[in-house]
């Protein structure tokens, strides 16, 4: 798998997003196997949504529900949200209904669970071990690898039991938690090798990359092949600490750095947008070293304590990664960004636990969002360069970068926002919705559309030509 810089003029166009959906599609089994857990559920017509809907609803719901709110997931079978809910308010019980999910009555509370972890926090911060809520059986569950032995072992074994029956429960890992960084090939810095996650525009319409912040901290500038020279500089990173990211810029800031991830095979998924992670979820990992995995997400919150330190706030789930693979991309079928391989323990043949850092906080540290990057897109447009819708969908060089935001429009902000952001294949939208309007000179849509979005319209697409800088 390679990460090769696009040069501008060798970009072409082509509907790489909806070819690297099918692959990965046809790529991997999806076991979407329901586990109702502890607990039952009272239904009334629950509605079926998408993963990250059901996040979406969480996130709203969860405030109104206050000390009765006892945590949540997605059932992947039956594409629904379930709500775990302590007591036996019925209003409560009708408020969860209401909103479309299914309530399950459970007995800790999502505020208990929270204050059980800081005592472990605070107790049994101890190198090899690991906890994250599981809301399927309203615990905590606690791992600890095959280092956690002995006293260690005895003192998180008597911290466990503190927290009182069913408030947490310990699993034994054959492996060692550490991070999936090793040397080797893919991304290279300072004798490492890491994966790409995913290609993201900085504050200042910069293209850059996101990676594990522990490759961040391990070299300050990486190149795309061993030995080879330095395509990008860290320009920040996090690890041990509050999160494992970092976010690294093409030193060339006219590298082409299309949304998208390299499944293998020539064929790409196109990223669309960050999404928050929900338990239960089926999720996609591309990793330079094993390459395209698929699981499923068994927890939110993390705590891991590496070797290294502690690190906060990760998604776990049982998807396999090995050395190498650290900084790459979890994603969704449907093209959704959510996690940074971070690390964790076994391999892909014997399995283990799987930790990764959550693509929007990282983000929001950073400052940055995601998609194509570099000034092919509006810096460089002319007021009245682009023609006719055409030049939008046929101009490799002339998509968005002359023709969508430079013309994206006079009163047409959504079409110079929206429609250019996701012509990433060269489909004519963002060009036609542009050049209609070419009497827009001074709008500043257009000039934000071309920044971060309306460059994906000619560049963004521009990708099938081996997934450059793709996660993997």
């Amino acid at each position: 798998m390679s990460h090769r810089r696009i040069p501008k003029r060798k970009a072409v166009l082509a509907g790489a997003g909806a070819a690297g959906i099918a692959a990965a599609a046809i790529l991997l089994p999806h076991a979407n196997a329901s586990q109702s857990g502890s607990g039952s559920a009272a239904q009334s017509n629950p509605k079926t949504m998408s993963a990250a809907s059901a996040a979406d609803l969480v996130s709203r719901l969860a405030p109104k529900l206050g000390e009765a709110f006892g945590g949540a997931y997605y059932d992947a079978a039956k594409q629904q949200i379930i709500i775990n809910v302590v007591g036996d308010d019925s209003k409560v019980v009708n408020q969860v209904n209401k909103a479309g999910a299914v309530a399950r009555s459970v007995e800790n509370s999502a505020g208990e669970l929270k204050s059980a972890a800081s005592t472990l926090a605070e107790k049994a911060t101890i190198p090899g071990t690991a906890w994250s809520v599981d809301p399927k059986t309203n615990q905590i569950l606690v791992t600890a690898d095959r280092t956690v032995a002995g006293e260690k072992w005895n003192r998180l074994e008597s911290t466990v039991k503190s927290l009182g029956g069913g408030m947490a429960r310990i699993q034994k890992s054959a492996g060692e938690f550490k991070p999936f960084v090793s040397g080797g090939d893919a991304i290279f810095g300072g004798g490492a090798r890491c994966s790409l996650g995913f290609n993201v525009t900085t504050q200042d319409g910069q293209p850059g990359f996101l990676t594990a912040g522990h490759c961040g901290v391990a070299a300050k500038q990486w190149s795309a092949e061993q030995n080879g020279a330095p395509i990008g500089t860290v320009q920040a990173a996090t690890f041990p600490g509050d999160g494992d990211f970092s976010l690294v810029t093409y030193d060339d800031p006219a590298t082409q750095a299309p949304s998208e991830v390299n499944v293998g095979g020539g064929q790409t998924v196109q990223i669309k947008q960050a999404a928050d992670a929900a338990v239960g979820q089926q999720v996609l990992r591309m990793g330079s070293t094993t390459g395209l995995k698929d699981g499923q997400v068994t927890g939110l919150n993390a705590t891991v304590n590496y070797p290294e330190g502690t690190v906060t706030g990760l998604i776990q789930t049982n998807v396999c990664a090995e050395p190498g693979d650290s900084g790459g991309s979890l994603f969704t079928q449907d093209g959704n960004a959510i996690g940074l391989t971070s690390g964790g323990s076994g391999d892909c043949t014997s399995g283990g636990e799987t930790f990764f850092q959550p693509v929007t906080t990282a983000l929001a540290a950073v400052g940055a969002e995601i998609g194509a990057g570099g000034n092919g897109g509006a810096g460089n447009a002319g007021a009245g360069n682009a023609g006719a819708g055409d030049a939008g969908a046929g101009n490799g060089d002339a998509g968005a970068g002359n023709a969508g935001a430079g013309n994206a429009g006079a009163g047409n902000g959504d079409a110079g926002n929206g429609d250019a952001g996701n012509a990433g294949a060269g489909n004519g939208d963002a060009g036609n919705a542009g050049a209609g309007n070419g009497d827009a000179a001074g709008n500043g849509d257009a000039g934000n559309a071309g920044g971060a979005d309306a460059g994906a319209a000619g560049d963004g697409g521009a990708a099938v030509d081996g997934g450059a800088h793709n996660a993997g």
